[in-house]
């Protein structure tokens, strides 16, 4: 089932890795990948072009259906491998309607209501993930903070971390007086 999946993305995209996040808690190992260069610009090599005619990563294939969306493309997973891995979209009507709140309200992270692991935080970690990275204060967001600490340990992130930050660890600290 993973072998007919293929995901063209690039080392620490937000989108990118909200994909791969959802790909590991729907425990669908296995896909076709392949990591680009935007420094390159191997976004828009005719492998991308093939799969989405922006040239803009991510790039997701299933068969004949294609999704170049990262929201698009989770919902896509979630769907279509509903028994698979772990249920990204709860039940309960009023659970749905926290999540996709989370989901589109970007000032709501701030507010981790629940513990459990859904679209939301497939969805948000990356964006948050990025802010640290770029230098953002755990001390002075520290509800921000304690999210992005309890989440990187999650075994879906970290098979999804991107790698030139594991090379890397350092990050930048264009964000720090924010």
């Amino acid at each position: 089932m993973a072998q007919d999946i293929t995901l063209l993305w690039g080392s620490g995209s937000p989108p990118c890795w909200r994909v791969q996040i959802a790909l590991e808690e729907k425990n669908l190992q296995g896909y076709n990948q392949k990591l680009l260069s935007f420094e390159k610009m191997e976004h828009k090599s005719q492998d991308v072009l093939d799969i989405n005619a922006r040239g803009q990563l991510p790039s997701f294939k299933h068969g004949d259906v294609i999704v170049n969306e990262s929201y698009a493309a989770c919902f896509y997973l979630e769907s279509q491998f509903k028994s698979e891995g772990n249920k990204l979209i709860p039940e309960s009507p009023a659970e749905q309607a926290l999540m996709y709140q989370r989901m589109f309200e970007g000032l709501t992270f701030y507010e981790k209501l629940r513990p459990f692991f859904s679209l939301a935080d497939v969805t948000v970690f990356p964006t948050v993930a990025t802010l640290f990275r770029f230098g953002l204060s755990a001390e002075r967001y520290p509800n921000l903070g304690e999210y992005y600490a309890l989440l990187k340990e999650r075994p879906s992130i970290k098979a999804s971390w991107p790698p030139h930050w594991l090379e890397n660890p350092k990050g930048q600290d264009t964000l720090k007086d924010i």
